[in-house]
């Protein structure tokens, strides 16, 4: 009898081999990723798709079982995470809590935020309120991580613990700390989104897609992830995969810009398709101002080699040290950074053109009080500015605008 007691507590009722325990530790925390993904995120938080009843309470029911979290309070503070990006108010952004903080701390900050019933009344609409949720899920969230551990160990004996552990962990640590902390801290940018968020990395599979979170805090209500042809989208693989069992159905795409014959002139109908394909523009205006750069910094460095004094030496300082800076927002820039953009445009009349002509096209979107005739008069005369300019990097973005299509 003892000596069964003993095999059970070492080996649990499955015996499990070594590679049988780290197959199901990956599969259990990659399901809790996908709930996490596709339910609270896509589907709770943005209503970017529609996702059956029974799949719905699949997934609440197991992120009960392996995260505790609740779905509305989960739901809030990322609502208000976009609300309030890389401000005070945001509850986790590494740009006003430091990298560490987050990286470290994400999941008590997660905590301390649930606990704001301003935040939950203000963000928490709209999500699940039925008697499990109010009695079971909401009232006793640790209750079904409990039921995880005594199933773990049962199974799998003492290294069930072990499992458990590990399942507690994923979240707080890829979610709350990679996704919250580097994901608004370092990677790639496809677009300059008006926060500092990153794309960690292309293919997004360990974290079910939100890898590729500037595409995401660009368009944040797609229920899908990947926008370039190199990225993938793990989470958006399974929506398809549920799509053809008729078990989900996206509701929000982002806009796939095409381009056609040069429009002679700008209608209502361009101005729409334009403010439509807004990143998609201004992600091309950034490689302009890109290839101008490099050309300036060479105009310059050829007047250093021919002796022109220090007029051309200052002009290359001034926009070497702009070169990291030059592209992105300036809402995002802070005193120093803004200083240092302004340097270059002041040393260069071509940098200084485009930065200017990039705020007054970004103008274009952004005039809230402005007739639908205004904002046309707006774009027509932006682009007839734009190719009256001289600069080729003015005269490409308008051809290119001229050229939407819807």
């Amino acid at each position: 009898m003892l000596n069964h007691v003993l095999d059970w507590a070492g080996h649990g009722l499955l015996h499990a081999s070594a590679w049988q325990l780290a197959v199901y530790t990956l599969a259990v925390t990659h399901i809790t990723i996908v709930a996490v993904t596709v339910f609270l995120h896509r589907s709770q938080a943005h209503r970017a798709l529609e996702l059956h009843p029974a799949v719905m309470h699949f997934f609440r029911l197991w992120l009960w079982l392996t995260t505790g979290m609740v779905t509305k309070e989960w739901v809030a503070i990322h609502r208000k995470h976009h609300a309030k990006c890389e401000t005070a108010d945001d509850p986790h952004s590494p740009v006003t809590r430091g990298i560490s903080t987050v990286m470290l701390r994400g999941s008590e900050l997660y905590r301390t935020e649930s606990k704001n019933q301003e935040t939950l009344a203000k963000f928490g609409h709209g999500t699940p309120d039925d008697w499990l949720e109010r009695n079971v899920y909401s009232r006793l969230p640790w209750q079904g991580v409990g039921i995880t551990l005594v199933l773990n160990v049962v199974m799998f004996g003492a290294i069930g613990g072990t499992i458990w552990a590990v399942q507690m962990l994923w979240i707080p640590i890829w979610a709350a700390g990679v996704i919250n902390g580097l994901g608004h801290w370092w990677g790639y940018r496809n677009y300059a989104s008006r926060d500092n968020s990153r794309n960690v990395f292309p293919l997004g599979i360990l974290i079910g897609g939100e890898e590729l979170h500037n595409n995401h805090h660009t368009y944040p209500t797609s229920a899908k992830l990947s926008l370039k042809w190199w990225e993938f989208d793990i989470g958006w693989a399974y929506i398809l995969l549920l799509t053809w069992c008729g078990l989900a159905k996206a509701r929000k795409l982002p806009p796939q810009s095409k381009m056609g014959a040069l429009r002679s002139h700008v209608d209502l109908a361009l101005v729409q398709t334009v403010i439509t394909n807004r990143y998609d523009l201004m992600a091309r205006y950034a490689r302009e101002i890109k290839r101008a750069m490099h050309v300036e910094l060479l105009r310059a460095q050829a007047g250093i080699r021919s002796s022109q004094g220090a007029g051309s030496s200052g002009q290359w300082a001034a926009l070497r040290a702009a070169r990291k800076l030059i592209t992105r927002e300036r809402e995002t820039l802070d005193a120093k950074a803004l200083a240092v953009v302004d340097a270059a445009a002041q040393n260069s009349p071509v940098i200084g053109k485009l930065l200017h002509m990039r705020e007054d096209l970004k103008a274009v979107w952004e005039q809230s009080s402005a007739s639908a005739e205004q904002v046309r008069l707006h774009l027509q005369d932006w682009c007839q500015r734009a190719e009256q300019s001289g600069i080729a990097a003015l005269q490409n973005m308008s051809l290119r605008l001229r050229s939407y299509q819807t």
